[in-house]
């Protein structure tokens, strides 16, 4: 079968590309190997329309429901590599060799967390070191954490896990957060998070389990910190492996480059979310929903037009 498009990626982005592409009546497939993306790791979102507030998990639930609904597939795969033919169509290669075809590429992949790159935390993630704090934090009940990042996903970890946790450590590089005035609001009265400026950790040690972190600038005068985990929140970078394999064009910090109709430097092949340079300008559902739609219009009107 050749479907008229194949979305690659099951958040946001791509479940409203699948919902404009039905509509449009185009035979679409939806292929996803984390089904909601990262957003499902919100345990609160206060700014999506019509959901004063709502978990990410809940609010991708309906996404997928939706989409559905209204005819498209959805296959649980990761997508490994995709393939233009001769005759102008596309072959998306996933693990174990399945592949599927298409008319038309709408790229949805989203973001992969962004790594520290210091001794011991490849050594020590899943043995304290988490990058999901909603997956990892009840194993932290009663237990001294640390959350690495000033932006809204680390001050949003610090505000959950002070409800399971018995301290949070916020650890942020500046001397002041980057979180938007909401969230800073939310943790600003919290005594269970202590906040520690100026400050990177350089190294996480332990035996079988993470024990503690070095500290570039000592804490309270000493440069190590006592911890039985550790939650990494200083953001995410674009994921390229699929990009790379048609190559796109991207900017200097990866980002695929979209034309106003999501379109990229290669014909028939469309990109949306926060994979994207526009998304990147403001990284939120509202955003890469909007370009989901756009993206599902364009391959629309290439998939007529051919």
């Amino acid at each position: 079968m050749i479907y008229d498009t194949i979305i690659v990626g099951a958040g946001p982005a791509g479940y409203s590309a699948s919902i404009y592409a039905s509509r449009y009546k185009l035979k679409n497939l939806i292929i996803g190997h984390e089904l909601g993306g990262q957003i499902t790791e919100a345990h609160l979102i206060e700014n999506y329309p019509g959901y004063p507030s709502v978990s990410g998990q809940e609010l991708m639930n309906h996404f997928k429901e939706h989409a559905e609904k209204l005819g498209a597939e959805l296959v649980i795969n990761e997508a490994k590599g995709i393939i233009q033919e001769k005759d102008k169509t596309f072959t998306v290669i996933c693990e174990n060799n399945e592949k599927y075809s298409a008319k038309s590429i709408i790229l949805a992949t989203g973001m992969k967390y962004r790594k520290l790159e210091i001794p011991g935390e490849a050594e020590f993630t899943g043995k304290g070191v988490s990058f999901c704090f909603v997956c990892d934090g009840m194993f932290f009940k009663d237990k001294t954490v640390g959350v690495i990042g000033g932006g809204n996903s680390a001050t949003m970890a610090a505000d959950y896990l002070s409800k399971v946790a018995k301290k949070v450590y916020l650890i942020y590089r500046r001397d002041v957060l980057t979180a938007n005035p909401t969230w800073q609001e939310k943790i600003s009265t919290n005594e269970k998070i202590i906040k520690v400026p100026n400050t990177n950790v350089i190294k996480i040690l332990g035996e079988n389990l993470l024990q503690k972190v070095e500290l570039d600038n000592p804490y309270q005068g000493n440069k190590f910190l006592d911890l039985d985990g550790l939650f990494i929140e200083i953001g995410s970078v674009p994921s390229l492996t699929l990009a790379k394999s048609l190559k796109l064009e991207t900017d200097e910090q990866g980002y695929i480059k979209v034309k106003p109709n999501q379109s990229t430097s290669l014909e028939g092949v469309f990109a949306a979310g926060d994979v994207t340079t526009e998304s990147n300008k403001f990284r939120q559902v509202i955003a890469a929903s909007a370009e989901g739609a756009i993206a599902a219009e364009g391959a629309y009107k290439y998939v007529h037009h051919r």
